[in-house]
């Protein structure tokens, strides 16, 4: 069995701003990123913009107890169903299954600091660390790390209440998270999910392990596709996206304003070595049939090496057509590159820019993924 499978409603938020028409106009004219590169200097960052919690985060104390990265995606995922015409609906929401992308939560800094700063004069440091940790880490607080306490909630604030899963992994869990989400739909298991991932790139922790691993861009800010020549590297940045992805007989028995058709999104793992990125995304390519002339959107992270393969993997795969970068626009989001770029891809589809549109992942250390987006028949 298998089922067309369409998107019925967009969330999206990054640096730019909120809303699809903002991104869509940001992708039209020259490239103007909203750069932080005070704060934490001197690693440039993409920051959070200014939003209204309230209005998709009607209670404060649901607010106070949620990092700023899982705020930042029960927020989008309430753009979503507003956008799907299914924020007010109590019954549809309550069958409809998630699927999310996260990373591993956010540290108390405060909390590692005082331990760390003990830890240098304690007769036994290992009895400190204990007695610190069960005393300074209240329950909630060790909960609020688990990766999927951003569906649970979105269940809370949202009331999605059918199953729901939490993948982690960096860029493919997103890739994965949509892939998953359209062939269950496809195969008839499940009739609606809503499918997306939020990051906050305003972290010391995250910008200290990309650091180690010598990912970082520590220059002003470059376009992606320029930085390999100055030797490479990401600029974080802080966004969400949140897709409903339905089967297109439902949606059309709800009369939903159907945006895109979602097709069966590829994914792989190559062994990364001299020309396995540009193989991989060939293989990925015919594995989408692609049309000639569809609009890229890539998710390119401007890390030396695989930044110079996937854009010349690109240029021999879609000759003669503009080759986007969202890092470009809104930075590197981590888990959530893949769904960012889904949801700018099938908004271009929805907005007839582009009658095709398909948005690439390449990961800074591994993972390969394409999601393809066509006008609904």
């Amino acid at each position: 069995m298998t089922r067309p499978v369409v998107v019925t409603g967009i969330g999206l938020v990054s640096s730019l701003g909120e809303g699809i028409e903002t991104h869509l106009a940001a992708l039209a004219g020259p490239p103007r990123p909203r750069i932080d590169a005070e704060r934490f200097a001197p690693y440039p960052v993409h920051p959070m913009p200014a939003i209204e919690w309230d209005r998709q985060i009607a209670k404060k104390a649901d607010q106070r107890q949620m990092e700023p990265w899982q705020r930042l995606g029960v927020y989008t995922a309430g753009l979503a169903l507003e956008a799907a015409g299914l924020k007010d609906e109590a019954e549809a929401k309550s069958r409809m299954q998630m699927i999310v992308a996260a990373g591993g939560g956010e540290r108390d800094y405060a909390v590692d600091g005082q331990i760390l700063t003990g830890l240098r004069n304690a007769a036994d440091p290992g009895a400190f660390l204990n007695e610190r940790l069960m005393s300074d880490l209240r329950p909630t607080l060790f909960l609020a790390q688990l990766s999927n306490l951003l569906a649970g909630n979105i269940a809370i604030v949202h009331g999605v209440t059918g199953a729901s899963r939490t993948f982690m992994g960096e860029e493919m869990c997103g890739v994965d998270a949509l892939r998953i989400a359209q062939a269950r739909i496809a195969s008839g298991q499940v009739d609606a999910m809503l499918v997306g991932s939020s990051y906050n790139a305003e972290r010391w922790d995250s910008l200290l392990i990309f650091e180690l691993g010598g990912y970082l861009w520590t220059r002003p800010f470059a376009p992606v596709w320029d930085r390999p020549a100055e030797g490479g590297g990401l600029i974080l940045g802080s966004a969400a996206a949140f897709l409903v992805l339905e089967a297109r007989d439902q949606a059309e028995r709800r009369g939903a304003a159907i945006q895109a058709e979602l097709l069966p999104v590829q994914a792989a793992r190559t062994r990364r070595g001299p020309g396995a990125v540009p193989a991989s995304l060939r293989q990925l390519w015919t594995g989408a049939a692609v049309p000639e002339g569809a609009t890229v959107l890539s998710g390119a992270t401007g890390v030396a090496g695989v930044t110079e393969e996937e854009r010349e993997a690109l240029a021999q795969l879609a000759p003669g057509v503009p080759l986007h970068a969202t890092g470009d626009l809104l930075g590197h989001p981590l888990e959530a590159v893949a769904p960012v770029g889904a949801a700018i891809a099938a908004a271009l589809v929805a907005s007839r820019r582009a009658s095709d549109a398909v948005a690439t992942t390449v990961g800074h250390r591994r993972g390969e993924g394409l999601v393809r987006f066509a006008r609904a028949q």
